[in-house]
């Protein structure tokens, strides 16, 4: 296959396991790809990653790509059509009028903001969780750190490497949206509650936050320092254009075909997200769910948890040592795909376990701190089914419950999209999923690829709209052929479900006291 590299599009992305370059087609399929894998630590009390291996792990997956490239092909990679950066959002990255960071990044992942967090829900009228940007700020304020005095401008992770390449500070919408509440019919921050967080807090936020674009703006090209901060070697050459750096969430809707209104998607993974486009505003302020928006600006319900599969995973890994100690198969996509399989032979109820996977805080059910817990019915049998499909009835609970507050305000969801980790046997965990929301649930061939591949969608979309808005883009040239599988609900496992999340909601004492005492 002869590769015109100027018709090809990527997208890179930080997620909270693994950074991930994908390389697509003017056709929109991916042609190569690149990772690296990383994690979060605690630093000085923050979950936390550092800047050295933000560009570590930047160089290493775009050089995997670059030689998967190069091998598939038969063509050094050395420009493209158009680029995009996106990462997990919200969390804290403040810098000083030298570009210096002041505190070492805090991520989504932490829980320390409620005090900031609840004081501006009651300000704006307007739910504000924890891991927003705005939140970290007001707490930093509130907490009177050291380093507020400093602060030139914020941004997300994806802004921050979007300027490290382009050398501009601008975001895309649906990232922003995580920093601060949007105003979607004028794409920007919302006027009023900047008003009001000044009179507050005697800071214009417009001032320090990134400048906000919305999908198809042009958003600055790669300078001749960026594509040296990419490719050390000097073959990436400058001046290829940049799509607006975007959240996971905007990504996960882009690559799953779910930005028009009444489309949703799940991402699930370490944590586990629902994002609902909605037809109007809710009703009422819930403080389980967030209202942030579509990379194009429309408004959009975000039920985000946590936790996800990362409790489960250590279990699998314990398991995977069974058998090596056994002289087993111990690859470990074999395991993942015997156990999905064989939880299907489970109860619906999960039998004897309730299990409860919080290795870290989840404001949905009220939780600031986590502990993993394990909970076994002694008058029911103990059994491998019950015990992996348990583990996956914990990974979706805190969702399910959200998103029962989103049917109970009339929200009507024609289409919900999977994709992510825990859909890595599709069969499994779209089945369960259907059954935790009660809803068709939809996997496409494509979502595999997840956030890199919505952004290298939303890179060609800078250059190849022609006037379309992103949703016909997306269902008229992206997805018009695209292949998948849909998974409707049962009725009796839908009830299995609820059995567990009422018994799930119920013991949650017992993880608030495993919480209090270990």
């Amino acid at each position: 296959m002869k590769l015109n590299l100027e018709s090809c599009y990527l997208g890179i992305e930080f997620g909270s396991t693994r950074i991930k370059a994908v390389l697509i087609s003017s056709e929109y399929i991916p042609l190569a790809s690149g990772g690296y894998t990383w994690s979060d630590h605690l630093e000085s009390g923050y979950w936390s990653y550092s800047m050295d291996e933000v560009e570590k792990g930047l160089r290493s997956c775009y050089a995997a790509l670059k030689k998967e490239v190069k091998e598939k092909y038969g063509v050094l990679l050395t420009t493209c059509g158009a680029i995009g950066i996106s990462a997990m959002m919200h969390g804290y990255l403040p810098f000083d009028k030298n570009g210096r960071l002041l505190t070492p990044f805090r991520t989504w992942r932490n829980t320390t903001t409620g005090e900031a967090a609840e004081k501006l829900t009651a300000l704006f009228s307007f739910n504000i969780p924890q891991r927003w940007s705005i939140a970290h700020l007001y707490q930093a304020m509130l907490n009177d750190e050291e380093h507020i005095k400093d602060i030139s401008y914020l941004t997300t992770l994806a802004g921050y490497v979007h300027y490290k390449l382009t050398g501009r500070n601008v975001l895309g919408v649906g990232d922003a949206s995580g920093m601060f509440p949007i105003d979607s019919e004028r794409c920007d921050y919302d006027f009023s509650m900047a008003d009001k967080f000044e009179k507050l807090a005697h800071i214009d936020i417009r001032k320090i936050m990134p400048k906000v674009l919305k999908a198809g703006d042009e958003a600055g090209f790669l300078t001749k320092e960026g594509a040296l901060f990419i490719d050390p070697d000097g073959d990436l050459k400058e001046g290829i254009p940049f799509a607006p750096p975007e959240g996971d969430a905007g990504t996960g809707m882009t690559a799953t075909d779910s930005v028009r209104e009444r489309t949703g998607n799940v991402s699930a993974g370490t944590s586990i997200f629902s994002m609902v486009v909605l037809e109007k505003m809710l009703s009422a302020v819930h403080p389980e769910i967030d209202l942030v928006t579509t990379p194009s600006g429309k408004p959009v319900a975000m039920v985000h948890c946590n936790n996800c599969t990362t409790d489960m995973n250590s279990y699998v890994s314990i398991i995977q040592e069974a058998v090596e100690l056994m002289g087993g198969n111990s690859d470990l996509d074999e395991i993942y795909r015997l156990l999905y399989k064989k939880c299907l032979e489970g109860d619906l109820d999960a039998g004897a376990f309730t299990i409860y996977n919080y290795i870290s805080g989840e404001p949905v059910v009220g939780l600031n701190d986590g502990k993993p817990v394990i909970v076994r019915r002694a008058d029911r049998p103990a059994r491998l089914a019950d015990f992996i499909r348990a583990h996956l009835y914990s990974a979706l609970a805190a969702l399910a419950y959200g998103m029962s507050i989103l049917q109970d305000e009339g929200v009507k969801i024609d289409r919900l999209m999977g994709h992510g980790g825990l859909f890595r046997h599709p069969v499994t965990g779209a089945k369960f999923l259907s059954s935790s929301v009660n809803a068709p649930v939809f996997t496409l061939e494509t979502a595999g690829e997840g956030g890199p591949y919505g952004m290298a969608i939303l890179a060609a979309y800078c250059v190849c709209a022609k006037g379309k808005a992103l949703e016909d883009f997306l269902d008229d040239e992206v997805f018009k052929n695209a292949k998948g599988s849909r998974m409707d609900p049962i009725k009796e496992e839908v009830e299995g479900f609820k059995a567990y999340l009422k018994r799930f909601l119920e013991g949650l004492d017992v993880e608030k006291e495993a919480i209090r005492c270990f």
